[in-house]
């Protein structure tokens, strides 16, 4: 009997969501670097078997919303509540149980099966692993805890065989090629801003959105326009860089990315325009893709 179902992530920022996303799926789908709130949309991952077909979904990090990007992004998380056949709770070894107890606590009532993942256990000990276990199963008795390395790829391989253990007798959702439900230009917009997360401090990369204006496939060759948005003026500057230098590397980094998730050659034309204030303008975030409701 085939086995298929909706398998959703969640967990604070920076705890390693994406990196065990990518892990499981065997595709890098969801950006990951060691800032908070990299994450900003919910982006699936389809892993197809001949026996099984697993529709992982990657959520923006928990966090207490200070304008209507958060909101959003918020609401992703929280949705990945509703819908899950299984859910991975993941955490890690440096941040303490009780953070954003009003979410945990949704998580608590949930009837579904439960996967506790305790990622970064290669930064711990076991006394205090063994501790930080007994807090978790005393805040979620119902879950499944697993301690886990996902940079290590230490027991990952048994998170995956037990997550389809669980899964309900179903013909798979998708077709079986498919492996995502975004389309190319989706993963141009994160390419691009996984640079920006990279090269630029402070409140630099949580301003930007990117927008592709242009995308066009011939075959071997993809010709790409994006605009990169910043909410001042003075943003747009450090963006550019002097003699537009920070804006070249950040597009030859990124035209290197794009040809290896395509494995295509690619002309990447990149822009930069203000809009003033777009991460609190609900017009704008519906114009970039984000749901607010």
């Amino acid at each position: 009997m085939h086995k298929a179902g909706f398998v959703n992530i969640v967990g604070n920022p920076n705890v390693g969501k994406s990196t065990l996303m990518n892990l499981l799926v065997g595709e890098r789908i969801s950006i990951a670097t060691f800032k908070s709130q990299t994450t900003r949309h919910r982006i699936m991952g389809i892993l197809n078997t001949d026996e099984a077909q697993i529709v992982f979904s990657d959520t923006p990090g928990i966090l207490k919303p200070n304008y209507k990007l958060q909101a959003s992004m918020l609401n992703y998380s929280t949705s990945a509540l509703v819908d899950a056949d299984v859910l991975l709770y993941v955490t890690d070894v440096v941040e303490t149980p009780d953070k954003h107890a009003d979410f945990l606590a949704k998580v608590q009532n949930l009837s579904v099966p439960i996967l506790l993942l305790i990622n970064k256990i290669d930064l711990s000990n076991q006394a205090d692993l063994e501790k930080l276990v007994e807090k978790w199963h005393a805040l979620l008795p119902t879950a499944e805890i697993y301690p886990i390395s996902a940079i290590a790829k230490f027991s990952v391989d048994v998170v995956l065989a037990r997550i389809q253990e669980l899964l309900p007798d179903s013909p798979p959702y998708f077709a079986k090629d498919q492996w995502t439900d975004k389309p190319a230009r989706f993963f141009v917009t994160e390419i691009i801003r996984e640079k920006i997360l990279l090269y630029y401090d402070k409140e630099i990369p949580y301003s930007v959105e990117v927008s592709v204006e242009k995308f066009e496939d011939e075959g071997k060759c993809l010709h790409i326009n994006a605009v990169i948005y910043v909410e001042r003026d003075s943003q747009k500057g450090i963006i550019i860089g002097k003699q537009g230098k920070a804006l070249k590397k950040v597009a030859t980094e990124a035209r290197k990315s794009l040809e290896r998730f395509f494995n295509k050659t690619v002309y990447l034309e990149t822009y930069v325009k203000v809009d003033k204030d777009w991460r609190s303008s609900e017009r704008e975030l519906k114009s970039f893709g984000y749901q607010l409701d």
